[in-house]
């Protein structure tokens, strides 16, 4: 009998590992998830208040898995019919030169904001070893190709709301100063980042707004009830969701809608959808 239950048992944790391991490959990598937040924004118009923006972040167009996904929920996401659409960098996988023909298919279904549509890089869109200055313009033309503004270290106004776009931190073209030139506190301001290692830098000044940011895709694999094991980060808090940092700015690091791999587990891809309101409304 003891012989029995222990083969049991056996079979019971192979059978739980199979079906987790199922679960972690075939499922949640394609189990998007639209997370709403609200965003509230010093210096708000008052024709904003209500407006939404939503960030799409690391689709990681490449080999690695089947892309026709992304175009799937690119269509799910249109139904929000998005006032903003900002989209915070890795747009691909790179390996070669297929890589940016598939990113033209894949951004032909492209959610763009009602308003306007803004872009950073990622450090996978400046290619092997993040050095390939001839892989990032390739990847800032598809999307300024198809109306979606490439933000490289730059300013942007919208309808009311200023955007400001940092380079990628590893990639060859990071340079805040220029980014934050003549940057005014007084009008209302998201600040897209890839990578959040950057909000720990002295580059932030007065900024005390939002800032935007993917890159660690949430770990994409994090065991119940603890952090997780992996992330790309130096600052292992920054793992994903809502982040209050100091002097008054928050910090939301998207999961990512793509993946490096094929494989998540408690750490579901993402789109977020960011309901815009001034702090000065006590309604909101």
């Amino acid at each position: 009998m003891k012989r029995r239950k222990f083969i049991q048992s056996i079979l019971g944790i192979v059978g739980l590992s199979l079906s987790t391991g199922l679960y972690a490959w075939l499922i949640e990598p394609f189990y998007l998830e639209f997370v709403k937040i609200n965003m509230p924004i010093k210096h708000l118009p008052e024709h904003l208040e209500g407006a939404t923006l939503m960030q799409i972040s690391d689709i990681h167009v490449g080999n690695r898995f089947n892309w026709n996904y992304l175009i799937d929920s690119f269509k799910k996401a249109q139904k929000f019919n998005p006032d903003y659409v900002v989209y915070t960098g890795d747009f691909v996988s790179y390996e070669n030169s297929t890589q940016i023909e598939q990113l033209k298919k894949v951004m032909k279904h492209a959610v763009k904001g009602k308003k306007g549509s803004i872009a950073i890089l990622g450090n996978h869109d400046y290619g092997k070893n993040w050095k390939q200055n001839v892989v990032a313009n390739e990847v800032s033309n598809v999307l300024n190709n198809i109306g979606v503004l490439m933000l490289r270290n730059e300013q942007t106004e919208i309808d009311g709301l200023h955007f400001i776009g940092i380079d990628d931190f590893w990639g060859t073209n990071f340079n805040p100063k220029k980014a934050f030139k003549n940057y005014n506190n007084k009008k209302p301001t998201v600040t897209l980042c890839h990578n959040p290692d950057v909000c720990d830098l002295d580059i932030w000044g007065d900024y005390d707004s939002w800032i935007l940011s993917g890159h660690t895709h949430g770990g994409q694999c994090k065991p119940p009830f603890l952090n997780p094991p992996l992330l790309p980060v130096k600052n292992k808090k920054y793992t994903a969701g809502k982040i209050e940092l100091s002097k008054n700015r928050t910090l939301y690091i998207n999961r990512a809608l793509g993946h490096l791999w094929q494989v998540r587990f408690n750490v579901r891809p993402e789109i977020t959808i960011f309901r815009l309101s001034n702090t000065s409304n006590p309604s909101s």
